[in-house]
């Protein structure tokens, strides 16, 4: 089985693992890619510079110069303390889904007060959104979190037209986040492919209330609303442990133990259905992630996922809270697990639009 020189992946975590010639796989050096294109330091400096004072310009006269999504991680709620630190006056959306821990509820809390920040909380009706989980679990796909990340980027782009607001702050990072195995995840932006999923294996399928992106609403925005999103973090010399400690020690911020555990369903799919039903461990791109940024040691990488995700005890804990909350029995959620697995592309998708759009838009050009 081969393994690439410089990260943890495997040809069993992708069976199209491409090693090259100096022992390093197809991720590594499409991080590379990546981390290359934003260019050199100074570069980096000098384009976000620029891009703080064209936002900080746009916001003059109004009530904010830009909106960013707020989970209570680590990411967004490090992204939050350094725009305020630099006089950026943010909107925060929080899109509550159900599932805020009990920590992410005071974390969230805590940042918004000590940084004198407003912030939107939308809340999803909890029955229409427990149907689409239980019709994504019984579509048997792998991106069971496309539901809570559309719905936040569906909310923030309704908050921006609503304020005029021309900028969004991303707390997506190419150091924790660039890698990603093929078929791990799906287009969070794809709404053909959730309505499609929710027509054939759920019950409440009018979405009266479940915040959405469709194709036309996209174009729409394409054409005449274009909220430019900016990946902050890329930006600056971003390090995990600098980043804990420093929200730490300014906003009493407390830590989860792993990313993207502040959601109590995400915690459980990540340790529970990817890895049982999937047979996916995320750990091992978020580990790889950071070896590629130097943030870990390749062998401390290997002694970490080594260890367990969780003790049972807790599992069993967790897996109980999950079920009942999402009022399934036992049988009923072993015999989810056991369903044959599906792709996403098995589903309607909106790429038959889109090339559309783009034909479209070629033959415009010719004329």
């Amino acid at each position: 089985m081969k393994e690439c020189n410089r990260c943890i992946l495997t040809e069993k975590d992708d069976n199209n693992l491409v090693i090259d010639e100096n022992g390093d796989c197809n991720y590594c050096n499409s991080y590379d890619f990546q981390i290359s294109k934003l260019g050199d330091t100074s570069s980096k400096k000098l384009f976000l510079d620029n891009k703080i004072k064209e936002v900080k310009s746009h916001g003059k006269g109004r009530k904010y110069d830009c909106i960013i999504g707020l989970s209570g991680g680590l990411d967004s709620s490090y992204m939050a303390y350094w725009l305020c630190k630099i006089g950026i006056r943010p909107l925060v959306v929080h899109l509550d889904n159900g599932w805020n821990s009990e920590l992410a509820v005071k974390n969230i809390q805590n940042i918004c007060e000590k940084l004198n920040l407003d912030l939107h909380t939308h809340v999803i009706d909890w029955e229409e959104f427990r149907d689409l989980q239980i019709a994504y679990l019984k579509a048997s796909v792998v991106d069971i979190e496309v539901l809570t990340d559309h719905a936040i980027k569906a909310v923030m782009n309704k908050m921006a037209k609503k304020y005029n607001i021309k900028y969004s702050f991303s707390g997506f990072n190419l150091a924790s986040e660039a890698i990603m195995i093929n078929g791990w995840t799906f287009d969070k932006t794809d709404f053909s492919n959730i309505k499609d999923i929710a027509w054939k294996f759920g019950r409440i399928n009018k979405f009266l209330t479940y915040p959405k992106l469709t194709f036309w609403n996209k174009l729409f925005n394409k054409l005449t609303f274009n909220l430019e999103t900016i990946h902050l973090l890329n930006y600056l010399n971003y390090n995990i442990k600098d980043a804990k400690l420093v929200l730490k020690n300014e906003l009493n911020w407390v830590e989860y133990g792993g990313k993207h555990q502040e959601s109590l369903f995400t915690k459980f799919y990540q340790f529970y259905i990817l890895p049982n039903k999937f047979n996916i461990d995320k750990r091992k791109v978020h580990l790889s992630n950071l070896i590629c940024s130097n943030q870990i040691t390749k062998t401390e990488a290997k002694r970490i996922i080594k260890l367990p995700l969780q003790s049972e005890e807790e599992l069993s804990f967790e897996k109980k809270y999950v079920l009942k909350k999402l009022n399934l029995n036992n049988e009923d959620f072993n015999e989810i697990m056991n369903l044959k697995i599906n792709n996403h592309q098995d589903f309607e998708t909106e790429d038959r639009y889109w090339k559309i759009y783009f034909k479209f838009v070629k033959i415009l050009k010719l004329k």
